[in-house]
């Protein structure tokens, strides 16, 4: 499948580039893009070309924080004509609830996803787990924005209970710190946001009612157009629930209000079932975890949904033709 997102993606590159002493018509040469890829921000970009952009521009700046910046810098403007059906919203939740209906208006690599426990609010992007190269900078850019998105929503409500990244550190946790007010917390299962979760219910005082059933409106047509391919849409829920615990098909099929025995039809017809998405959606995962986290390898079976290790382990063996340790050491020589 080919991974779409607006140009408003780079909302802001060309000046933040040339502060950062680059060239960012070059940039967008060096990974595919005309350099009037920008002029338009509805224009749709492939992802891997917008991921590229930031591993290439880290590496010209020598910033491993290259993406964190840059969504800081960006903020809400990358949201396009969303921010207008957000801002608009009666409450945080209303605005947040709302950013994850129609994200993949704007982008169909992943899913801005809202959920709530034990006092705590968790705001987080889930993505198709296919490993790009500069999907590192991509999370740390979504954790960017989304500092700002809360910031823009709350003012000085906005007092997080921290920041995670899927990753390991790539720099000085004090850096980390002065960007996002927090020391993030590493290896962890998704890439968020956590905060107290009574700020859901504030009330978003400028919020124009009959300009949000307007772009509410816009976006449902657009929405039509877009028709999400089952298979991948499966994936992004698969890739959302199970650092929660084991995933059923019953569980993905009540979650859309399907029956399990539809849903695996719809599969069928388009030629793939529950299980082959959730092999697949694992794998991907495990390559995500593995090459780019310190996640331990008890860790990532539970992230995955495993019973046991054992389990996870015959996986690994079948699905790259050696143990889970066998693989890191081979990995440790190159």
């Amino acid at each position: 499948m080919t991974y779409l997102t607006r140009a408003s993606s780079l909302h802001g590159f060309d000046a933040f580039a040339r502060q950062q002493q680059l060239n960012p018509d070059a940039l967008l040469r060096a990974a595919g893009l005309p350099s009037d890829a920008l002029e338009d921000p509805d224009a749709l970009i492939a992802f891997h070309r917008f991921a590229l952009v930031l591993e290439l521009a880290s590496k010209a700046s020598d910033n491993p924080l290259f993406g964190l910046e840059f969504g800081l810098h960006q903020g809400v403007g990358i949201f396009g004509s969303l921010l207008y059906l957000v801002r608009n919203a009666r409450t945080v939740d209303d605005a947040l609830d709302d950013l994850g209906r129609y994200f993949h208006v704007h982008d169909n690599y992943g899913d801005v996803v809202i959920d709530h426990a034990d006092g705590q609010a968790r705001l987080y992007y889930a993505t198709s787990a296919d490993l790009l190269p500069g999907s590192r900078h991509v999370s740390e850019l979504v954790v960017g924005v989304g500092h700002q998105l809360m910031r823009t929503l709350l003012g000085n409500r906005w007092q997080p209970t921290a920041a995670l990244f899927q990753h390991a550190p790539v720099a000085n946790p004090a850096r980390y710190r002065r960007l996002l007010g927090v020391v993030p917390r590493f290896n962890a299962a998704f890439d968020a946001w956590l905060f107290p979760a009574p700020l859901l219910s504030v009330p978003l005082s400028d919020a124009d009612p009959a300009l949000h059933r307007l772009m509410r409106q816009h976006l449902e047509a657009i929405s039509e157009q877009h028709n999400q391919r089952l298979p991948s849409h499966v994936q992004r829920l698969l890739r959302s629930f199970l650092p929660s615990g084991r995933v059923t098909i019953e569980c993905i099929a009540d979650f859309m209000r399907l029956s399990p025995r539809s849903l695996q039809r719809q599969l069928a017809e388009q030629g793939t079932s529950f299980q082959t998405l959730l092999d697949d959606t694992r794998q991907a995962m495990t390559l995500r975890y593995l090459e780019e986290s310190d996640m331990s390898l008890m860790q990532l079976t539970e992230v995955l949904g495993y019973a046991n290790q054992s389990a996870f382990s015959r996986a690994f063996q079948r699905w790259f033709g050696t143990s889970p340790r066998q693989w890191l050491k081979q990995q440790q020589l190159r």
